[in-house]
């Protein structure tokens, strides 16, 4: 038989392996494979777009241009963003970005300084 973990959420016996996650198919549920028997599956964990873990406080840099949405402002490739904080959510980088003001920046758009 096989060896999967069961679903943490709604406790279902199908959960599949994708990739480095696993996922349940009953309630959609998704959750890193390195996660062990009896770990902390609360804590937020975001990755940059080279596959980094972020973790608040850390300084990140923008690697493309980002139009700010509602004005003529851009944040330019380069830019290094200091003091992130991790939160839930499409964007998951709540900074405050010089010359901008605070902001969001979704993960995929950053790398780790």
């Amino acid at each position: 038989m096989s060896d999967l973990p069961v679903c943490p959420a709604c406790a279902s016996p199908y959960t599949y392996e994708d990739g480095i996650q696993y996922v349940c198919p009953e309630c959609g549920h998704e959750w890193s494979g390195d996660a062990g028997v009896g770990s902390d599956d609360d804590t937020l964990q975001v990755r940059d777009a080279n596959g980094n873990l972020l973790a608040d406080g850390d300084t990140v840099t923008v690697i493309k241009d980002l139009k700010v949405k509602g004005t003529s402002l851009v944040v330019k490739v380069g830019t290094k963003v200091k003091g992130i904080r991790l939160v839930e959510g499409d964007h998951d980088i709540d900074c405050k970005v010089e010359g901008v003001g605070p902001m969001k920046l979704k993960s995929a758009f950053v790398k780790k300084a």
